[in-house]
């Protein structure tokens, strides 16, 4: 299967069960958010987000994430000791996802950061091209 390691076992062929599979806890997903909107590279930015994740669930995940191709490390440049969490390409190629995931939890439930739902509901397009123009700034800072 493409993207597939050998050696990963799946329940089926389903795709939607390999989303799942790889993506299907709130963690997972809120990591990847945090990256996407908030700019988080850092271990301990991810563990100030307001959801107030474990740091041995953050550790796993974050494996879990890099095992899977989300996301990649680099070293700091401010301290080489650390590393930042860099989304990859397969990684940012959620961007849509996880938009229409705000919209539909914002249209069937009480939510809040309304003025992000706001600018997803104007110019979908648009607030997705300045993600990715966020990304591509990032790939460009961090593969020198």
């Amino acid at each position: 299967m493409k993207g597939q390691k050998p050696g990963v076992k799946r329940r089926s062929g389903c795709p939607l069960n390999a989303s799942v599979e790889i993506l299907g806890d709130r963690w997972s997903l809120l990591i990847i958010r945090d990256m996407m909107l908030q700019g988080y590279q850092s271990y301990n930015q991810f563990l100030e987000s307001p959801e107030g994740i474990a740091t041995n669930i953050l550790a796993d995940r974050l494996r879990q994430l890099e095992k899977h191709g989300i996301i990649r490390t680099a070293p700091d440049p401010s301290d080489g000791r650390k590393v930042r969490y860099l989304l990859t390409r397969k990684g940012m190629d959620l961007a849509p996802v996880l938009t229409e995931m705000v919209l539909w939890a914002a249209a069937h439930e009480e939510t809040g950061n309304q003025a992000l739902v706001q600018r997803m509901r104007k110019d979908k397009d648009g607030f997705l091209a300045e993600v990715r123009q966020r990304w591509e700034k990032e790939q460009g800072e961090h593969s020198r």
